[in-house]
């Protein structure tokens, strides 16, 4: 009996077993052949090549010598680096915060029971599977000095004086209105909806009266030009505008993609939990403080971490936005490496190298200290 219970395993077992495992670990690589192949030829061998050229002086034909540190050295004397270094800064911590924030509340408006709720998922959806190109090359036009934007800027200055006209007539009726029905003793709220469709066909009757008889008249002034893209000034005092329309650009894009994740993850909050603190007493804005935000911090590690990781990185967008606009208006570290490669006269491969790395360098060193100090990918618990 001794023997039978500490009987070991048949070795012919044993060696069954491991065969199973080799076939399986044989069949999981070949599965992984492809991504693994290109990991290390587009990757890691990238990679150790970027960092070689970064001590050489490689010009995209032939390396003359090793020049140890010098390419960082004149890396960092360079003032167009320390520009496009700010640009990346800026344009990643404010298109992360604009685009996490109103991915969430988009999210939490489509998670509620709405008459079309598909319809508008999917129309809000819409600018992310669109062409980035053909985006960019949307708002190129939106934004020039005499595009889209800069036509109705000179129109709503032309009827200027008639739209305050009706915005004018609209208030003083409606609150004469609002008044009268007060003295009767009738509840009647500022903007009460019945009073205001009175006071709207009103004040498009006044406006149009005041027209024919020509006491207001359209104006006819010089048409305005908008030049956003043209100019090296900057929205209160440290963002380029040429820069401020490529964040508009980039954020309008990619809040519906992170919209789809918040969402999900809205969908997998329990509804009991609102419940019991609605009976409780809370407020919508205490249910999304203390149940709906902190049940997405998962999420929302993942929404924060590939946007710094994508703006950190912006290159497309700036590209096709150079030639509009002055270059160190718009110019990020993704687009200096290029600039530096294919931008100049000699082909400067190893400080664009030296370049590329800071760039990895402070695409690890943000990403870590968002999750160590701001959030992290771990649920309540």
């Amino acid at each position: 009996m001794t023997a039978s219970l500490g009987k070991p395993t048949p070795p012919v077992r044993r060696r069954r077993s491991s065969g199973l495992a080799s076939q399986e670990t044989l069949s999981a690589l070949t599965f992984l052949a492809p991504f693994l192949i290109a990991l290390v030829v587009f990757f890691v061998f990238a990679f150790v090549r970027t960092v070689f050229y970064s001590f050489t002086d490689y010009n995209l034909f032939r390396i003359t010598r090793f020049t140890g540190i010098d390419n960082f050295t004149e890396l960092f004397r360079d003032p167009l680096f320390f520009t496009a270094l700010t640009n990346t800064f800026i344009f990643a911590i404010i298109v992360t915060v604009v685009q996490t924030v109103g991915a969430l509340l988009l999210a939490v408006v489509l998670n509620q029971k709405l008459r079309g709720q598909t319809f508008f998922r999917t129309a809000y959806y819409m600018p992310s599977i669109a062409s980035s190109a053909v985006i960019t090359l949307i708002f190129i036009w939106l934004f020039r000095p005499t595009g889209i934007l800069a036509y109705f800027a000179s129109t709503l200055v032309n009827y200027a004086p008639i739209l305050l006209s009706f915005v004018g007539i609209v208030i003083l009726v409606q609150a004469l209105q609002v008044a009268w029905e007060r003295s009767r003793g009738l509840p009647a709220g500022a903007f009460d909806p019945a009073l205001l469709v009175v006071s709207l066909l009103i004040g498009v009757v006044g406006a149009w009266l005041l027209t024919q008889f020509n006491v207001l008249e359209v104006g006819s002034s010089k048409p305005i030009q908008l030049n956003w893209l043209s100019t090296r000034e900057k929205f209160l005092g440290f963002i380029p505008y040429p820069l401020l329309v490529i964040i508009v650009m980039n954020t309008f894009t990619t809040i519906p993609t992170l919209m789809l994740f918040f969402l999900a993850g809205l969908q997998n909050i329990s509804g009991s939990l609102y419940e019991a603190s609605g009976i409780d007493g809370a407020s919508p804005w205490e249910q999304m403080r203390f149940i709906t935000v902190p049940m997405l911090r998962p999420v929302t590690f993942y929404a924060i971490t590939s946007g710094l990781i994508g703006t950190l990185q912006m290159f497309d967008q700036v590209a096709l936005f150079d030639g509009t606009a002055p270059q160190e208006s718009i110019i990020t570290l993704a687009y200096y490496v290029y600039n530096r490669v294919l931008g100049t006269g000699a082909s400067l491969v190893g400080q664009a190298s030296a370049a590329a790395l800071v760039l990895a360098l402070l695409t690890i060193l943000v990403v870590q200290l968002q999750r160590r100090f701001f959030v992290s990918d771990e649920g309540v618990k």
